[in-house]
């Protein structure tokens, strides 16, 4: 039976349409309400070519202004990189003992083995700098710079496959649907540059490419927050951004005049319906519009020095590989952009995983020397937060068969490494601790919500205050359970 229209019309209508018609008291005071709430937020500073849409401001001076978050998809394995574990040579291919493993979930793709071999890394470690932090051979050159990380061996979560975690590590949670933490700096921090993203996604293509997780542009959502801070992707070949250039014989005045045409007849749509992607649709056009003449000077590395592609690496001159990514994400910062979000795929080591890791640490290795040093030179390093991690950790024992010089690693949720620099991060320390077997926490652990408490303090925000109201609730990226700002790791 088809409904009646009027009747899907009142289905469909936004709450500020029903409030706004004003045919009952309760309508007239919630009206009230949001008008007050103008009025409150009318001092607040709008975002750049966002149609006067005003973001909240930070709580306390920032000690970072940009984010350059660098992920690694799929769990690097921390004790080949990070956590050095010498005792587990004396374990090679003994079973992971019951009091270690402690009856916790595993995947299913290593629940029905039969044993669970201790499979040691197979790469030297030694210290470095003040610190004395140990860094696998596998990454020499960011070893040179570990006075400036600050390395978190304690990081936990409770996804242990790859969608959950990775939505859970961008966006607070494993439910799909939140704003990712790009999108929630975009909203508190606002816009330095009117013609470009504040918040712009890259996704390298690794060396490797033999076991790549699938990435969605849900990674990059706004979700509830509103549409334009959603992620922007830059592409590698082509155009940067698919349509941002007039198509064959369309000028200029053309494409304004048309665009001019399409706002008034959008803004009517808006004036009828409230709706407030329609404001959205209306800034993403002209922000199109306005990065027309950006992006190209953004994009062309022309003008970079033959010096600054030698402190990236070789790499950095491939359109789409990592060095050259982070070298962009450089110059993105460097223009305004406030979020640069980099995705490195092929970290899913579940078997070959001495095959395939020197090809991603080649990848990640200088570039990543070469882009805290370039930070150093501009004089930005020390308000820019770099982020380097994956969505969880891998496990000590082998995944399939063992040998000598090869072997691989399951997923593993209950501790993993990740790092920052740079941005009010505490540079030479090394925070957290897990037991021998790299499998347990013994000391100072990080809940991923700790986190990003941690990576909002450094912008400027009470994570318990930064929310969002969204269906009458009051959201927020740290979630409702409890969460702290690890303060050691701040300068």
């Amino acid at each position: 039976m088809a409904m009646n229209p009027l009747e899907a019309y009142r289905q469909l209508e936004t709450r500020r349409q029903f409030f706004g018609r004003g045919k009952n008291a309760l309508g007239m005071a919630a009206l009230s309400s949001l008008l007050m709430q103008d009025v409150a937020q009318a001092n607040a500073p709008s975002i750049g070519g966002t149609g006067g849409f005003k973001y909240p401001g930070t709580h306390f001076a920032p000690k970072a202004k940009n984010v350059i978050y660098l992920h690694m998809v799929g769990g690097p394995a921390q004790m080949d990189l990070f956590d050095y574990k010498p005792k587990m040579k004396d374990f090679y291919d003994k079973d992971l003992p019951d009091s270690i493993r402690r009856g916790q979930r595993l995947t299913t793709m290593t629940s029905g083995q039969a044993r669970f071999p201790i499979a040691p890394s197979i790469y030297k470690f030694k210290q470095h700098g003040k610190s004395g932090a140990w860094i696998s051979e596998m990454l020499p050159e960011t070893a040179k710079c570990v006075d400036d990380l600050c390395i978190i061996r304690s990081l936990n979560t409770e996804a242990i496959n790859h969608e959950p975690a990775i939505t859970a590590m961008q966006t607070g949670s494993q439910v799909s649907g939140r704003p990712c933490l790009g999108s929630w700096a975009s909203y508190g921090l606002g816009s330095l540059n009117e013609n470009l993203p504040t918040f712009v996604v890259l996704v390298a293509v690794p060396t490797n490419r033999e076991q790549e997780q699938a990435i969605s542009a849900k990674l990059w959502s706004s979700g509830f927050l509103p549409g334009h801070l959603t992620g922007v992707a830059f592409r590698s070949k082509g155009d940067p951004i698919l349509y941002i250039n007039n198509p064959p014989g369309v000028p200029d005045e053309v494409r304004r005049k048309m665009l001019d045409s399409l706002r008034q007849l959008n803004e009517q749509t808006y004036r009828a319906a409230g709706d407030p992607e329609t404001q959205t649709r209306i800034q993403q056009y002209e922000m199109a519009f306005r990065m027309q003449a950006s992006v190209p000077e953004l994009t062309s590395l022309a003008d970079e020095s033959e010096a600054t592609f030698t402190l990236y690496g070789d790499q950095a001159k491939t359109p789409g590989s990592l060095a050259n990514s982070m070298l962009m994400a450089r110059r993105l910062v460097e223009r305004g952009v406030r979020f640069v979000q980099i995705y490195h795929n092929n970290w899913d080591h579940h078997s070959n995983l001495t095959g395939r890791m020197p090809a991603q640490c080649k990848d990640v290795d200088r570039a990543t020397y070469g882009l805290i040093n370039d930070l150093k030179q501009r004089g930005m390093f020390d308000e820019t937060l770099i982020i380097w991690g994956g969505e969880f950790g891998r496990t000590i024992y082998s995944q399939g068969g063992l040998t000598a010089t090869n072997y691989g690693r399951d997923h593993h949720p209950r501790c993993f490494t990740m790092w920052m620099a740079g941005g009010g991060a505490k540079g030479g320390v090394v925070y957290g601790e897990t037991d021998d077997f790299s499998y347990n926490i013994v000391k100072d652990p990080v809940h991923i919500r700790d986190f990003h408490a941690t990576v909002l303090q450094l912008l400027g925000f009470d994570h318990t205050r930064f929310t969002f109201k969204h269906q009458g609730l009051d959201f927020r990226l740290s979630g409702v359970e409890p969460a702290r700002v690890v303060k050691e790791l701040l300068a």
